[in-house]
């Protein structure tokens, strides 16, 4: 069983950055490995996706993150990173990270609470 884990969340004013870090038991850069990503749940919502990162290294971004975030890793440390400038209200949620194998087996972690408010 892989074992992903979150941190970097906390409290932020409007406006302000986050940096969001996910590590895995295993090598998440692997060849049995396809997607990693970033997923959100707002209190009364469904989770949605942020951000995501394929192998061969296409993103992809919900729009209302476009430009302001941005994901990235580092695959020597074995981590995923969810970089979150200009941050606003409604980016207030708990932050999952997701990995996928080729093989469509999603791994999530517990997540992170993230709260933007003055």
């Amino acid at each position: 069983q892989v074992e992903l884990a979150e941190s970097g969340g906390g409290l932020v004013k409007p406006g302000g950055s986050l940096r969001l870090s996910c590590t895995a038991s295993e090598n998440m850069f692997t060849s049995n490995w396809n997607v990693v990503g970033w997923y959100r749940q707002a209190p009364g919502k469904q989770r949605e996706l942020v951000a995501t990162r394929t192998r061969p290294g296409t993103t992809l971004y919900a729009d209302s993150v476009k430009g302001r975030f941005t994901i990235s890793r580092n695959t020597a440390e074995n981590r995923v990173y969810l970089q979150m400038n200009s941050l606003k209200p409604e980016d207030t949620a708990v932050y999952f990270c997701n990995a996928r194998t080729y093989a469509g087996i999603n791994y999530w972690g517990p997540g992170t609470q993230v709260t933007v408010s003055s």
